[in-house]
């Protein structure tokens, strides 16, 4: 991983922090990460973490690429691609 991901990674954590219950899961995060089955986050709350992340990078995510959403490599994937549009 080249060191603009890991700090995408980081920035993500930080995002992400707010909305799971288990924080120890935080520290653990890798691209392979599944936002609700590892993370335990519910619909209501990814929604808020995509708001979030449209917020933070300045970015419009659509339904389909907010559907894709699942995972960290997915979110890094539509951020990474948004922001070269």
């Amino acid at each position: 991983m080249n060191t603009n991901q890991d700090n995408r990674i980081e920035e993500l954590k930080e995002i992400i922090k707010p909305y799971i219950q288990n924080q120890e899961a935080i520290e653990t995060i890798t691209e392979e990460t599944d936002f609700i089955k590892d993370l335990q986050i519910n619909s209501a709350n990814l929604v808020d973490i995509v708001l979030d992340i449209e917020e933070k990078y300045e970015i419009v995510i659509d339904n389909p690429s907010m559907e894709r959403m699942i995972n960290v490599k997915a979110a890094l994937e539509i951020i990474d691609a948004k922001l070269n549009e």
